[in-house]
């Protein structure tokens, strides 16, 4: 499929939007396919860290409905949730829930959906040039693709209510003064900052990473026993892996651990 690239180079699995003359905002056939992919890194041993990136000046605007397949009936109540739960809240769900560290590298405009595809990322690399927009309001719409969840844990609630009501856009530096990204770079360097930081990543604990993902990920929606519990549970889980072992065993031993991702 040409509209989603794909390789898996040194551990990383590059998933690429290509469809620059739109923008890169994402169709039906790009959503099911970049799920897969993410589905796929999960379980590949192969694969131990992922980047989001895409082609051209933008990285998405949005999602792209002309795509979608044709259902022939009236719209009824309840379509519209179910369409949204399907779609949308999908793609950024994979994102959450993917095992392997997950780089987004935005390389234009981040808009709508795309915006929050970014944000769902575990870390978010941006080009100089990159913005994104809260764009719903324009439209006279509700933030989908979980949103109204991401930007009030990423900046907090005012924050976030003031990206969403205005749909002003924000440039790259802003997005990191707010907390949104995490390094902003010139646009001829994302690629080789993306791949520095993800082959780090590869070469690292990689079931240790995905626990601490995990961890993390639920940590807003839990109260100081449950976080405990599910810390102490993680440990117990990430005790039984080779690379814990290996890396205990590096520190007795004084010397680099080499870790497998397993």
């Amino acid at each position: 499929m040409t509209d989603v690239l794909h390789t898996v180079e040194n551990g990383v699995s590059w998933i690429t939007l290509n469809r620059p003359e739109a923008m890169n905002a994402v169709t039906w056939d790009q959503r099911e396919r970049i799920i897969a992919l993410l589905g796929e890194a999960s379980t590949d041993p192969a694969v131990r860290a992922v980047v989001v990136t895409a082609t051209g000046r933008g990285f998405c605007a949005g999602a792209d409905l002309r795509g979608a397949p044709a259902s022939g009936s009236p719209r009824v109540a309840g379509d519209v949730a179910r369409t949204i739960r399907l779609g949308a809240q999908r793609l950024i769900g994979a994102v959450l829930d993917c095992e392997k560290p997950v780089i987004a590298a935005v390389n234009g405009t981040a808009a709508g959906i795309g915006a929050h595809l970014a944000f769902a990322c575990d870390l978010v690399l941006a080009a100089e040039s990159a913005k994104f927009i809260e764009v719903f309001v324009r439209r006279g719409l509700v933030p989908d693709g979980g949103g109204a969840y991401l930007l009030p844990r990423l900046i907090g609630p005012q924050r976030a209510k003031e990206l969403m009501f205005f749909g002003d856009a924000v440039t790259a530096q802003d997005a990191r003064e707010l907390g949104l990204v995490n390094r902003v770079v010139p646009a001829d360097e994302l690629e080789k900052a993306a791949r520095e930081w993800a082959e780090r990543l590869a070469q690292g604990p990689t079931r240790a990473l995905a626990l601490t993902k995990q961890l993390v990920n639920a940590s807003l929606d839990a109260d100081r026993s449950t976080a405990f519990a599910a810390e102490a549970a993680a440990q117990e889980i990430n005790m039984t892996t080779r690379d814990a072992n290996e890396g205990v065993a590096s520190f007795v031993e004084r010397r680099a651990p080499r870790y497998e991702g397993r």
